[in-house]
């Protein structure tokens, strides 16, 4: 009897999370100066090994939408508490200037303009293109890591106004897209009529309730854990003194789970739990052992899903794309986020190459496809799920190209003008 030597699918897929695992490690410090990022690597991947002749799982993120929500759900809570933690500047109405202006400008008129583009040029009732431009709106905590502030620091003006402004912005966006989203599932189940009265109560509950509970949530939840770890009076719960990372993940899933519960935004508590935390002993270590601890989470649970994404493109999950879909995601990148966040900025902080390299980059990503696949199980947008799975995942695989590709060269110039605008000014004065 001759023994079979054919690859099965649990060992492929083993070996595959294996060299997933040692790539996430590795692979950070090589591309750390070439214009090539980590996601470009675990996309590409996924594509390559899924049209190589491997027993590998079909991917569909219709047929796996509980899988694809509850994984892009995890993903996106830990980036938001590792922002959150990661962030030196203190919390203020002019230290968070441009955080404000993107919210409270960019954000709105980039859903306005995504929804109008989708509706003209799809033909797509109201509330299907409210969607999509709710989905493909908050800047993305998971991707953003090439732009976003780096470990904790002692220092509370070390941040420079670019990382700090993306990094704020994505940890507070992919909570208040939510209400947009909101409003989309509830505008469908009302046959798309503007005039229910579904509005009012979408006002209330969905925009002031939920957003006030994530908030108020998460600053509880943070202060009470920053007391216990770092002030405890029972020595064997300040677990600061102990340096165990993974209490970053008991404070994720605690602000989560409450703030779910109680029907409040769990995105919004997870980092707002994250900042109240990190004003705790603000120059502590501990902060820096616990972002790491997170970080790397995050990037295993990144190259899993972003491998997933290259699977599903190779496996013809693009086919129900259009040139019209694939010109809501060429717009969105080039015309729309651009525009707007440079509109939101006017008279802004931070000098011009900054404010543009901050409109620029508006990186899509995980969240897009959790809020997607949570409005799909909502129902009442059947007849379009596929076509926007491959409206959006094109949308994502623009971003991760044309950002990831641009990040490492900006990033350099940036860096390198504000080391030379000290010199400017000493010249001037």
């Amino acid at each position: 009897m001759s023994a079979d030597v054919s690859i099965t699918t649990e060992g492929a897929v083993y070996g595959c999370l294996g060299i997933g695992a040692f790539l996430a490690a590795a692979l950070p410090r090589l591309l750390s100066r070439r214009p090539v990022s980590v996601p470009i690597v675990f996309l590409a991947a996924g594509v390559v090994l899924y049209l190589v002749p491997l027993p590998l799982p079909e991917v569909d993120p219709v047929d796996s939408r509980i899988w694809v929500h509850h994984l892009t759900e995890l993903c996106v809570i830990v980036s938001l508490m590792g922002a959150g933690l990661a962030l030196d500047r203190p919390f203020g109405r002019r230290s968070w200037a441009a955080t404000w202006r993107l919210l409270g400008v960019a954000m709105p008129l980039t859903i306005g303009a995504t929804a109008l583009a989708a509706w003209a040029l799809l033909g797509w009732p109201a509330s299907a293109a409210l969607l999509v431009a709710a989905v493909l709106a908050p800047t993305d905590p998971v991707l953003a890591a090439e732009v976003r502030v780096g470990e904790p620091s002692a220092d509370k003006d070390d941040e420079d106004e670019v990382r700090f402004a993306l990094t704020s912005e994505a940890g507070l966006n992919d909570g208040l897209a939510f209400p947009f989203v909101l409003a989309a599932v509830a505008l469908a189940a009302a046959g798309n009529n503007w005039t229910g009265g579904w509005a009012a109560h979408w006002l209330w509950s969905d925009v002031l309730l939920r957003v006030g509970v994530g908030v108020a949530t998460g600053l509880a939840v943070g202060l009470l854990l920053g007391r216990v770890l770092f002030r405890s009076r029972a020595r064997s719960l300040r677990l600061a003194e102990q340096g165990e990372g993974f209490v970053a993940l008991a404070a994720t899933f605690l602000a989560y789970g409450v703030t779910e519960a109680l029907h409040g935004y769990g995105f919004l508590a997870v980092f707002a739990t994250a900042c109240a935390l990190r004003r705790s002993e603000h120059s502590h270590g501990y902060h820096r052992v616990m972002h790491a601890f997170v970080e790397q989470i995050e990037r295993l649970l990144m190259a899993l899903l972003l491998f997933g994404v290259g699977a599903f493109i190779a496996s013809g999950g693009l086919a129900a794309l259009t040139w019209r879909g694939a010109a809501i995601g060429v717009l969105l990148h080039l015309l729309i986020r651009p525009a707007t966040g440079l509109i939101a900025q006017l008279r802004g902080p931070g000098r011009p190459n900054e404010r543009a390299a901050v409109a620029f980059f508006g990186i899509r990503g995980i969240g897009s496809f959790f809020y997607l696949a949570y409005a799909f199980g909502e129902g009442g947008f059947g007849p379009y799920e596929r076509e926007m799975w491959a409206v959006v995942v094109f949308a994502v695989l623009i971003s991760v190209v044309v950002h990831g590709v641009a990040a490492a060269p900006v990033t350099r110039y940036l860096d390198r003008r504000s080391a030379e605008a000290p010199a400017e000014v000493s010249r001037t004065s």
